[in-house]
């Protein structure tokens, strides 16, 4: 197996990981008058997803609601952060959800900023987005990607859960040894695995849950390993695994270029701890496919590398 590349004062993506730029060939440029036309927020452009050109291209994109300023400043995230100046849009669900159906999802991926100045932490905007989405794609599922909801979690994925999403994400990023220093003092590693648990314990439905692990931020590959262990004893379904992206010179910096072998490495060792679907490569994104990520957990397909 080939070992991570150290990155150098002045780092160089490896060939691996090289992205196609947008091709007028595809469905991209109708994805993107689409959600532009709707005054929607898509993470895909918010965080410079790297994979923008691919997933637009084949007709999806994750939706990114309660507005564009996120209240942390999370070291590794491109989102912008700050106080947000706008109420909650009280219509987005409604429009998000028209968007949707007009791109066709057969499933649909809803994530937002952080909301810490909402006193529901945006939980009621997140349950009118899923009913709105049930409702004019009843064939459709749905997935969401929280954030923490801090200081009213029993409430909030109450709140959520009861509108009954078909996937309940939210992503535990980095391992323990790193996360309240990539994360902030607000952030808890044993605080996201217990609302993963808890979403589960909630919910009277086979609800997936799954969670996210970003590479190359300090950590080591046993410390990624016994992270994926503790989201498996905590219920966790799915587990996406990626290369951390420094998207500028005041984010954390790239302490390594993750080598597809050691991805494929996660991905086996995924898989022996049991997950439904196990999705881990240079340029896997938690939203990546996550179509397929979904179907891979839901049918026991299993483990997917890319």
């Amino acid at each position: 197996m080939e070992n991570s590349r150290p990155v150098a004062e002045r780092p160089r993506r490896p060939e691996w990981m090289k992205v196609r730029a947008p091709s007028a060939n595809t469905r991209f440029y109708d994805v993107k008058k689409l959600i532009h036309g709707a005054s929607l927020h898509t993470i895909c452009e918010e965080a410079q997803c790297p994979n923008i050109a691919e997933c637009w291209g084949r007709g999806t994109a994750t939706f990114q609601i309660l507005g564009d300023t996120c209240t942390r400043a999370c070291r590794y995230c491109y989102v912008k952060s700050g106080s947000p100046t706008e109420p909650v849009d009280p219509l987005e669900p409604l429009r998000l959800a028209q968007t949707a159906k007009e791109m066709d999802l057969k499933h649909v991926v809803v994530t937002s900023v952080d909301r810490d100045d909402v006193p529901d932490k945006g939980a009621g905007h997140y349950a009118a987005t899923i009913r709105a989405l049930h409702h004019k794609l009843p064939g459709a599922t749905v997935e969401v990607l929280t954030p923490d909801f801090l200081g009213v979690e029993e409430a909030a994925l109450g709140t959520v859960i009861a509108a009954r999403p078909e996937v309940f994400n939210h992503n535990i990023e980095t391992v323990r040894r790193l996360h309240r220093r990539m994360r902030g003092g607000k952030a808890s590693y044993d605080g996201a695995l217990a609302l993963l648990a808890r979403a589960k314990e909630l919910a009277d439905y086979p609800v997936l849950t799954k969670s996210g692990i970003i590479v190359g931020l300090g950590e080591r590959n046993d410390e990624v390993v016994e992270t994926m262990r503790d989201l498996r004893a905590h219920g966790v379904d799915v587990v996406t695994i990626g290369q951390y992206l420094q998207p500028s010179s005041k984010h954390a910096r790239i302490d390594r270029w993750v080598h597809p072998d050691e991805f494929r490495w996660f991905r086996e060792q995924g898989e022996a701890l049991g997950f439904g679907s196990v999705f881990s490569g240079p340029l896997v994104r938690s939203s990546y496919r996550a179509d397929e990520q979904q179907h891979a957990a839901a049918t026991g397909r299993g483990a997917v590398a890319y």
